[in-house]
């Protein structure tokens, strides 16, 4: 070990897992304490002022930054180093490069320059790129993100230093969900601080704070292994309910089955390690579904987080037999899995800008902040749902497990009434009131605000703003690009025209209140506190003119609309090309899952379902000739014929919709445009996988376990 290690790092290499997570938090982490022990107080002040206030770090401190994290993964036993991305794919990217420099025939040294920490060059020719690059056009960067800790990250025996960075093309154009992140995440600070400033001039920054909460399935390996759809598509393509599914409700919150616990226990370590801040586990509705979530972090680190997060659990699930089921939708029947991403705003002084008080409608600057984010949903509705359109995320919204694809605000009765008299200019005596909930020897509690309402896409929730509708796939940098854009727009907007009033003559106060109650009212329609499953809703919505956008084939035309093209454009997070890249990519993206959907269903009808019926139809017909050959007769074998009548009409029915689903695709394959093509994939081919789904599933009940090849949903879902 290197003698600058800290007695703090040793003390938590030698304590192990046995004297809690603090003793090893972090330790994989080339963060404040690593950087204290393997940099000098100037190296560790230009990471922190890059990190905080954007100032670009000089060649030479980066060539001192790159010895100590050099030698800090070193001791660690890391061999290789890697710039850690992620591209427009929905998963990380790294391409490792060892420390190694040979310096003779049979010498050499382990070398880090500033430069490779900087700056690398990876080929972009073979990422996503929505026509910003050609294939013969290789060239693409990474650049190092400061405000993001470099980690070394324990895969298969070996360790490698991972450092978090943005990856643009080699004309500039952004080819990563981390580099328009990182320019809403200093847009939406500005304007916030700008807006603070009307009430306390003492900050001078705001930060953005995100909490995503992981649902997921996991599965037994060997039955993954037996399941083509799951391999290659993430869901189960086929296969009929088992008879309990989640119907009893007794496995959400119930004990974790011992071999799921040894799994998390394993994963949460190694998270821990890497400095996620995992708190919290349990069983969620669905059998076999379970939810993880950490403590709240810088908006930027989360995103990282979340993203090393899934590929941690997925690694770590190889060893305990398991597979992790991260698609919206595994199984049909049951609940499907959702990411939900919880935003708020935190001033440099300690305040939560959505923290309402014991006295929200004397909370002028909470209102500000609340009203806004109101107000910027209202205007960017179709906006927010395009941020979370995916093909997996189509079969999980608006069926009675997730928010409805229609864009609502839920605020709660209390805040409603704060918002109702305000805008009225009512004194309202709405607070945080102390209830009891009338069990014995248990204290009296302090109700908050808001209830909590799972049927919201976007509900306010206390002291923050939850975004229920992410899918449990995504990456959460796509909605929060949005999320950051509309609320730093609307609070610039917002105070352009309050210093308007000001400059009119108006009180700051009273000119505050005149913008927020034209705001409030022209952005009320969104507000709805009932049930957002209910078919009333839908109808209510469509009164209100809310849209109600079921398809990600007509949801992500919003990122083109010119409204959007002006938000992003004019306040500097993409250029116009760079948007319609991305809009491209998100098409093509919806296109790719449904072909290779489509592919996997034509493969496990023709090779497994067909095969299976055609065994088992021939093995009743040959029972039917062998008894009618020893005296049976025809009347006594009507179950035996009706069974192979039955057999014929769904092989028939099966084997022309096969057919006919891959006429269709071929058909739609043949469009150029991404975007017509998304909306007949999703009108003429989409349809056909549910309708033949129908049919092997109606066979699947009809035929023998034994003959059945496919392992069924009480089997996938048992992880007893």
């Amino acid at each position: 070990m290197n003698s600058k290690t800290s007695s703090k790092s040793a003390a938590k290499k030698k304590s192990g897992h046995e004297h809690g997570i603090s003793s090893y938090y972090g330790e994989w982490v080339f963060g404040p304490d690593a950087q204290s022990q393997y940099l000098s107080e100037k190296a560790q002040a230009a990471i922190a002022k890059a990190a905080s206030h954007g100032e670009a770090v000089s060649r030479d401190m980066a060539g001192e930054i790159a010895e100590g994290m050099k030698n800090w993964s070193l001791d660690l036993g890391a061999t290789h180093y890697t710039h850690w991305f992620q591209p427009l794919r929905g998963t990380t990217a790294e391409k490792h490069d060892s420390f190694f420099e040979p310096s003779g025939v049979d010498q050499g040294v382990e070398e880090f320059s500033g430069k490779a920490l900087v700056q690398q060059e990876p080929d972009a020719s073979s990422f996503p790129n929505g026509g910003i690059r050609n294939t013969f056009e290789a060239r693409g960067y990474t650049a190092w993100d400061p405000s993001s800790p470099a980690f070394v990250l324990l895969k298969g025996g070996t360790k490698t230093l991972c450092i978090p960075t943005i990856f643009v093309s080699y004309t500039g154009e952004a080819l990563d969900y981390k580099a328009p992140l990182l320019k809403t995440l200093s847009f939406v600070r500005s304007a916030a601080t700008d807006v603070c400033r009307y009430f306390d001039e003492n900050v001078n920054d705001v930060s953005v704070s995100l909490g995503v909460e992981q649902e997921y399935f996991l599965v037994k390996e060997e039955l993954y292994k037996l399941r083509p759809d799951l391999q290659l598509a993430g869901r189960t393509l086929v296969g009929h309910l088992a008879a309990k599914g989640q119907q009893l409700e007794d496995h959400y919150f119930g004990s974790i089955p011992e071999k799921v616990q040894a799994f998390m226990h394993d994963f949460e370590y190694r998270a821990h390690k890497l400095g996620i801040p995992l708190r919290t586990r349990h069983n969620e509705v669905a059998p076999a579904q379970f939810e993880c979530a950490p403590q709240y972090e810088d908006l930027n680190l989360a995103v990282d987080h979340n993203a090393l997060l899934m590929d941690v659990m997925e690694s770590t699930a190889h060893k305990h037999g398991f597979r992790v089921l991260l698609h919206e939708k595994p199984y049909a029947g049951i609940n499907g899995s959702g990411k939900h991403n919880n935003w708020s705003l935190i001033t440099n002084t300690g305040v939560n800008l959505l923290s309402p008080g014991s006295s929200p409608s004397g909370n002028l600057q909470f209102l500000t902040f609340f009203i806004n984010t109101i107000k910027a949903v209202h205007d960017h509705a179709d906006l927010m749902r395009a941020s979370i359109a995916t093909a997996g995320n189509d079969h999980r919204l608006g069926a009675n497990e997730a928010p409805p694809a229609i864009m609502s605000v839920f605020v709660g009765q209390a805040l409603e009434e704060v918002l109702n008299d305000f805008e009225s200019a009512k004194a309202s005596k709405t607070g945080s009131v102390s209830g009891s909930i009338q069990v014995p020897s248990i204290p009296e509690i302090l109700l908050d605000n808001t209830d909590r309402n799972r049927t919201s896409p976007f509900a306010f929730t206390g002291n923050k703003f939850e975004f229920r509708a992410v899918g449990s796939s995504d990456n959460c940098a796509s909605p929060m690009v949005v999320l950051n854009t509309i609320v730093g727009n609307q609070l610039n907007q917002f105070k352009k025209r309050v210093d308007a009033l000001i400059s009119q003559g108006a009180a700051k106060e009273e000119a505050i209140k005149a913008i927020l109650r034209e705001d409030l009212i022209s952005s009320r329609r969104i507000l709805f506190g009932g049930n957002g499953y209910s078919q009333e809703w839908v109808e209510e919505a469509a009164r209100r003119g809310l849209n109600n956008i079921r398809h990600s084939a007509e949801a992500l035309a919003a990122y083109m609309h010119p409204s959007s093209v002006e938000l992003f454009v004019e306040n500097g997070i993409f250029s116009e090309r760079e948007l319609e890249a991305r809009t491209e990519i998100r098409y093509e993206t919806f296109n790719l899952r449904l072909q290779i959907e489509g592919r996997v269903l034509n493969e496990l009808v023709q090779n497994f379902v067909i095969p299976s019926a055609l065994e088992y139809q021939k093995q009743l017909a040959d029972t039917v000739q062998t008894l009618l050959s020893i005296g049976q007769s025809k009347e006594s074998l009507t179950t035996h014929i009706e069974l192979v009548e039955r057999l014929s009409t769904e092989i028939h029915a099966a084997y022309s919709l096969n057919n006919r689903m891959t006429e269709a695709r071929a058909k739609w394959n043949k469009e150029e445009d991404a975007h017509k093509r998304a909306l007949g994939y999703n009108s003429e081919v989409k349809p056909l996988f549910e309708e033949l789904r129908t049919h092997c599933d109606n066979m699947e009940q009809l035929i023998p376990d034994d003959m059945w090849t496919l392992p069924k949903y009480r089997e996938l879902i048992n992880l007893d």
